[in-house]
């Protein structure tokens, strides 16, 4: 090699270790330094096709993750279940995932018991129940009319959600149960992957679903179900998709994991910093490599526009956001315990669970704060907050056991 090239490559190397401190790699140093080099470069990432898998594609599609010294590999998977089982057995290193999910299978109640990981929340809002025209032609468009259609038509109703421990089972029971209906009793429940909602609806199999967008919305293009609650309307800014994983696998990778979280941490931002950034965003997840839909059907309801399919329509200000100043990633301990509450009430978990050391084990908080540094993303102050949900209830995470035994209609 000669002294002219030596020197190229020198320069070469100065100028790309200036770069990286320049962009915030590490906090405080560069990982030539050593102690924050990610220890896998590669990361795979599942994902299952989904408006708010989002983030995730893009800090990908975008470049984040190298930005951050790794590179997200994307694996599109066909279910939950599939997605629980790859995240366990290690196929997966982590996962755009049901927080429910994560807390089924900490608790041995979703499959296997494995001790899991929170690393961040990647979404509020943005999920809805369908009911099916058969059901709306009846008059059963909304709670109220719903439970009263099924008091007076009476037959087996069939409502389907995607996974048993999942975010969407508890929207739809708590749904329910807010207007006298108990899902445990006074229907069938199935459990149908997200991308196959629609089809099932439109042969009958089912009179009401709860997925996450943009099925909801594509159910109202194909006509073959209308909109009767949104999520948001059951819990305004509720927590809904995580970047999940095992435990073991934070412990073995935490400079990874920081990484990754940092990178999602970035596209999450971005994605909430435009209109045509939103726009840009279902252009590309529209492909048939991702969410396979067209980009009609998912930007309408990213930007807040919403129709019910019987002609009404609204502009809702709580649609699906990625990070609203931070306050949408931040691994509140409250929302992971309201979980194990609903998991408790609908008898799912039958022991009384160690809320607060549960979460607190599952929910990388300290990690996130780390990662959340190094993106430059906005922390909250606690991590607990309050909500009101649609039935009138507070929830604060302050007394979980008697949150949890306070329902009239449970299991």
């Amino acid at each position: 090699m000669s002294n002219d090239t030596k020197t190229t490559l020198n320069r070469r190397t100065i100028l790309k270790a200036g770069a990286a401190s320049l962009s915030g790699l590490a906090t405080g140093a560069v990982w030539a330094a050593g102690s924050d080099k990610p220890e896998k470069e590669e990361v795979k990432v599942g994902f299952i096709p989904l408006t708010d898998c989002a983030s995730v594609v893009m800090a990908s599609v975008l470049g984040f993750d190298k930005k951050y010294g790794i590179k997200i590999v994307l694996s599109k998977e066909s279910s939950w279940a599939g997605v629980r089982d790859k995240l366990v057995n290690g196929e997966l290193d982590a996962a755009h995932v049901l927080y429910g999910l994560i807390y089924g299978v900490q608790m041995g109640i979703g499959g296997a018991k494995k001790d899991m990981a929170v690393l961040m929340n990647l979404n509020h809002n943005g999920q809805a129940i369908t009911l099916s025209r058969k059901v709306s032609d009846k008059g059963g468009v909304d709670g109220p009319s719903l439970a009263k259609l099924m008091r007076t038509d009476k037959r087996e109703y069939t409502f389907a959600q995607t996974f048993p421990t999942g975010t969407h089972a508890m929207w739809l029971y708590y749904w329910l149960a807010t207007y006298g209906i108990n899902p445990m009793k006074d229907a069938k429940v199935i459990t149908v992957p997200p991308p196959q909602m629609v089809a099932n609806m439109r042969v009958g199999n089912m009179d009401g679903f709860c997925v996450g967008e943009p099925w909801g919305h594509r159910a109202i293009v194909d006509g073959v179900g209308v909109t009767g609650a949104t999520t948001q309307d059951i819990w305004q800014d509720h927590p809904e998709k995580t970047l999940g994983t095992t435990a073991e696998w934070v412990k073995t990778n935490p400079n990874t994991a920081r990484a990754l979280v940092a990178a999602v941490l970035e596209a999450s931002k971005w994605i909430d910093a435009s209109l045509s950034n939103k726009t840009k965003m279902a252009s590309t997840i529209a492909d048939k490599s991702y969410v396979n839909t067209s980009v009609d059907v998912i930007n309408q309801r990213i930007l807040g526009r919403y129709q019910n399919g019987m002609g009404k329509t609204w502009d809702d200000p709580n649609y699906m956001k990625f990070y609203n100043d931070g306050s949408v990633n931040f691994p509140y301990l409250t929302d992971g315990m309201w979980f194990m509450t609903q998991h408790k009430r609908w008898g799912l978990l039958k022991g009384e669970p160690d809320y607060l050391a549960t979460a607190t084990a599952v929910n990388q908080i300290a990690l996130y704060k780390e990662a959340a540094t190094m993106a430059k993303a906005n922390v909250p102050k606690s991590p607990m907050r309050t909500t009101k949900l649609i039935d009138g209830g507070i929830w604060d995470g302050k007394n979980p056991k008697a949150y949890a035994d306070s329902f009239k209609i449970k299991a």
